[in-house]
């Protein structure tokens, strides 16, 4: 019997053992998934809290663990997935329609804010205020149809070219970014953008550019209506705001567009805090990320006293709310695709 007594326990070790083995095999693949998604960010603390929690997160042993369905991922667009200065590249685009439009509007060469658009000058456009944009954005996004918005995005993109880099918008987007939202999905999490930005401008390219599907696009929206045109029915856009997706208006997009509150949120600006704040507030398992703008030689080095993704308080606050801040020019080993910066 003693026998049978030590053989049992030896049989009871061993398969905790193999247990023991099994477990830690499993956790292999996600470490190799890692590596293989992530070729863009430089090992440091900020990948490694990124990892850990993803590894945590989906793991059905962990304590840690969170079902599929509610791996919620949230990312600004402006700064987070792509270069922000000299300017929004909407506000680009708005100068650009005026600019094209002009021909059918003389009375815009007397008329403010339209006049210092064309003449070029910023300064007028940015004393003009809210109100100006408003009328700016009247002018440019409204009065068709939203196949026809999203025809004339599409062209823009197709044609228009940064000021400084001379390259599409669209190619300046972060490629660490673009893999960490891939890496993200491979792990069963379901990727969101809650942008400051129109919704159907950001929709023309986000599943292309970013694999993010159009109905996965929390932005502003400007009215609609539905109506026929020409025999066909037809989604109206009107010169009037409907939401504004920004600051404390991107929890509420995020309630009413999602319908669960994230996991993780990633931002760069104050304009993200109150998102960041409402993912990391909630109780279980979460992550909130800051890309910093600290990189003027492959891009550009601004926070706190920038005109554009301004980042101040979310400095400040990061530490104690334990977000990671996300250095641009030592947690990426490169910026863009196809590119040596």
């Amino acid at each position: 019997m003693q026998h049978i007594g030590l053989l049992s326990r030896h049989v009871r070790a061993s398969r905790g053992a193999l247990v023991g083995l099994l477990l830690a095999l499993a956790a292999l693949p996600a470490l190799a998934r890692a590596e293989a998604w992530l070729p863009s960010w430089n090992d440091g603390a900020s990948k490694a809290r990124i990892v850990s929690f993803v590894q945590d997160v989906t793991d059905p042993t962990s304590k840690r663990y969170v079902p599929p369905a509610e791996r919620i991922a949230v990312f600004d667009n402006d700064g987070t997935l792509w270069t922000e200065q000299p300017m929004y590249f909407q506000l680009a685009f708005i100068l650009d329609r005026v600019k094209a439009l002009a021909p059918q509007h003389p009375e815009w060469q007397t008329t403010e804010p339209f006049r210092s658009v064309l003449a070029g000058d910023m300064a007028g456009v940015a004393a003009a205020g809210e109100h100006g944009l408003m009328q700016l954005m009247a002018a440019t996004h409204a009065g068709m149809t939203s196949e026809q918005f999203r025809s004339i995005v599409a062209e823009w993109l197709a044609t228009a070219r940064h000021p400084s880099f001379k390259r599409p918008y669209t190619e300046l987007t972060y490629a660490p970014m673009k893999e960490l939202l891939a890496y993200l999905r491979a792990n069963g999490f379901k990727t969101f953008i809650v942008s400051g930005g129109g919704v159907e401008f950001l929709r023309v390219f986000s599943e292309r550019v970013y694999g993010v599907p159009p109905e996965q696009v929390v932005g502003s929206s400007i009215r609609t209506k539905y109506e026929v045109r020409d025999g066909k029915p037809a989604i109206v856009r009107l010169p009037e705001i409907e939401f504004i997706d920004d600051a404390a208006g991107k929890p509420v997009g995020i309630n009413r567009y999602i319908g669960r509150r994230p996991i993780l949120a990633f931002g760069n600006s104050d304009g993200d805090f109150e998102m960041l704040e409402y993912t990391t507030s909630a109780s279980g398992p979460r992550l909130g990320l800051i890309v910093r703008h600290d990189d003027a030689e492959r891009e550009y080095a601004y926070d706190r006293k920038s005109s554009v993704g301004r980042l101040d308080r979310g400095l400040d606050e990061a530490g104690a709310r334990g977000w990671v801040i996300v250095s641009m020019k030592s947690d990426w080993r490169r910026i863009y695709d196809a590119s040596s910066r």
